[in-house]
């Protein structure tokens, strides 16, 4: 019956399901596989596990044959051939003053191709680097630019927990993480601890962060006001790790209690002074009320009383300022009426004659 294996070409690198054909092969074993890649030798991580003849995937790659001797003499030779490559390369990087790192440089089982991995900011031309390259090795050269985090899983190292690196280790893919997580457990946002070889944020920082949200949920908000039995103040800090909270009571105080002994929210200092007061409002509300009504009436007829009596005093006196700038516009117009009026002479002048009978000749003779 046909099986189905799990492979691993490097340590805690991409896992491959390949077929195993008939084939006895254990855990830890060392095959040699078809791949995209070219042939390479591989580790079995997983047992095989029987399959029918038409549930097999199709285009599955097929193990050749279980590694022997010469096939690990041939791996170790491979191995000398690619630090012989790595210092050859990085002493052109440094003669050309190219912007790069090489980080590793990986040959192929059967020798057909020789893998640069290099990191760099930007784009690098290389050309005559793989010219260089391909005329020593006379071998097919790939360079291939990768992330830091790329560069920390192939080169390996200690973290700051005293352990090796779980990327180098044990850990497969990466995720994404972010100083939320961080800030979420409670961290210094130092960029030295919470930093990995890498540079990076560590990757360590998502194992627990679900556990911490979800515990947090079960822990009064930061700023909010509680009490206990016995104090009353403001949640200040939450020591999720132990379940205490430190509560800052008005008069500054720090206090340190656990969870299970808050019994419930508190009212600010403010708020209970305002319902020790209401009662008394209560009560002087209903005589206010009563006095409010009877001043009302009163207020409105003052009011309107005060609103009359300026207009009807504007409108006397408008009266008897009209009237006493017509008496004196009468009395000044009088005399100078006369002044204006001409005097009337007692002549009848027409045509230049004059009357008849005041001295003068008339118009015919006698």
């Amino acid at each position: 019956m046909p099986g189905i294996v799990t492979i691993q070409f490097n340590s805690a690198g991409k896992l491959y399901e390949v077929d195993a054909g008939d084939l006895e092969v254990k855990l830890r074993d060392k095959v040699v596989v078809d791949s995209d890649r070219g042939v390479g030798i591989a580790t079995v991580i997983r047992a095989a596990k029987e399959t029918g003849d038409g549930d097999l995937p199709p285009d599955l790659p097929k193990i050749r044959r279980i590694a022997t001797e010469e096939d690990l003499d041939i791996l170790e030779q491979n191995n000398r051939k690619e630090k012989e490559a790595y210092e050859f390369c990085n002493r052109r990087i440094i003669e050309r003053n190219m912007q790069m790192k090489l980080v590793r440089v990986e040959y192929l089982f059967d020798g057909s191709k020789a893998v640069f991995y290099f990191t760099a900011d930007g784009r690098v031309d290389f050309r005559d680097l793989v010219k260089d390259l391909a005329h020593t090795f006379h071998t097919r050269i790939e360079m291939r630019q990768i992330g830091v985090r790329d560069e920390s899983k192939m080169v390996g190292g200690i973290g700051i927990c005293g352990r090796e690196l779980c990327c180098c280790s044990w850990l497969r893919d990466f995720q994404p993480v972010s100083v939320k997580m961080a800030k979420e457990q409670n961290l210094a946002l130092n960029p030295n601890k919470i930093s990995g070889q890498c540079g990076r944020l560590l990757c360590c920082l998502d194992y627990e962060y679900e556990t911490y949200c979800s515990l947090r949920k079960t822990f009064p908000k930061c700023g909010k006001r509680v009490r206990t039995e016995s104090v009353t103040g403001v949640v200040d800090k939450i020591h999720i790790l132990t379940g205490a909270i430190s509560l800052r009571m008005d008069d500054g105080k720090i206090v340190l209690v656990k969870k299970k002994e808050i019994l419930g929210d508190a009212a600010a200092p403010e708020e209970q002074q305002k319902r020790s007061d209401i009662p008394a409002q209560a009560a002087r509300a209903p005589q206010k009320a009563r006095e409010k009504r009877h001043e009302r009436p009163v207020k409105q007829e003052q009011n309107t009383a005060k609103s009359l009596l300026p207009a009807q005093e504007q409108l006397l006196l408008s009266q008897e300022s009209t009237a006493t700038t017509t008496t004196q516009a009468g009395d000044a117009k009088k005399p100078e009426d006369q002044a204006a009026k001409p005097r009337k002479k007692n002549r009848f002048r027409k045509h230049g004659h004059r009357k008849p009978g005041s001295g003068g000749t008339s118009g015919t003779a006698a």
